[in-house]
């Protein structure tokens, strides 16, 4: 499929365009799992990336978190998991600031609610969403459950947001229900999809095969996802771009977006 003009007229009327300031950019970043393997462990990675949110107010337009911040979260109507306070205080003064935050919800922290919207002021997504800056065209999402196959993970998932599960698993004691949650969030057998899948080339990749699939239907420029925890960068279509973000496990990448160019980058 080209990205010529009728690809263009057909994107103009499904997503309107946001103009970015000079010298701005948009970030993104994703699977920063906090909370694992161990409390020390995880601090030192949250210190990590409220070092980076901080080198990067000067000129951050808007910030994209695209899933998985935490390794496992649940929201009681009167309690959320304790600790994270420096990551949740650093997006606080950077809403407040006036910074956009986009937040999308990934398999470890699907069952998230509206804790998050009510005090720091992000914008919650549960699903994939079009955007456009400038003349370009954006996918973007966690990731988790795109793509061919996986049934086994698709069938869990759908049974995870349920309403019905979500008003089970609320009638736990938070002590009982949280240590559960973690406990199968790092077994990581139930809720992790094909985020342990290899990188075995383009053509067996779940993401490229979801990406070129939705080029049949309209035009993007970039599909930048979360979930697999590996740093890609890789053309699909003619025009096109899918960009894993990887994660701030062992990697420590993100992605920056000028209004001209996206980079995938490292933060050393």
């Amino acid at each position: 499929m080209s990205g010529g003009g009728a690809d263009r007229a057909q994107a103009d009327r499904w997503c309107s365009a946001v103009e970015m300031p000079k010298g701005k950019k948009l970030y993104f970043t994703s699977d920063h799992h906090f909370g694992i393997p161990n409390h020390s462990e995880s601090l030192a990675r949250e210190k990590t990336l409220v070092r980076w949110l901080e080198a990067i107010k000067r000129d951050v337009f808007e910030l994209f978190i695209l899933g998985d911040l935490f390794d496992f979260w649940f929201e009681y109507k009167t309690v959320v998991p304790k600790g994270f306070v420096r990551v949740l205080g650093k997006l606080a003064e950077m809403a407040d600031s006036g910074i956009r935050i986009h937040f999308f919800t990934g398999n470890h922290d699907l069952w998230m609610r509206d804790y998050l919207q009510r005090e720091i002021g992000v914008t919650l997504y549960r699903e994939a969403q079009s955007f456009r800056y400038g003349g370009k065209y954006f996918l973007i999402g966690h990731g988790d459950g795109l793509g061919p196959g996986d049934r086994g993970y698709k069938w869990m998932k759908r049974l995870f947001v349920s309403p019905w599960a979500r008003w089970a698993f609320r009638w736990l004691h938070p002590d009982l229900g949280l240590r559960l949650g973690k406990y199968l969030s790092t077994q990581n057998d139930l809720i992790s999809g094909d985020a342990d899948l290899g990188f075995s080339g383009k053509k067996t990749e779940p993401l490229v095969q979801y990406a070129e699939r939705k080029l049949q239907e309209k035009h993007y420029d970039y599909f930048i996802f979360g979930h697999r925890h590996l740093p890609l960068d890789i053309p699909v279509g003619q025009s096109s771009r899918y960009v894993n973000l990887g994660d701030w496990i062992g990697h420590f990448t993100y992605a920056s977006f000028d209004g001209v160019q996206l980079r995938l980058e490292k933060y050393a």
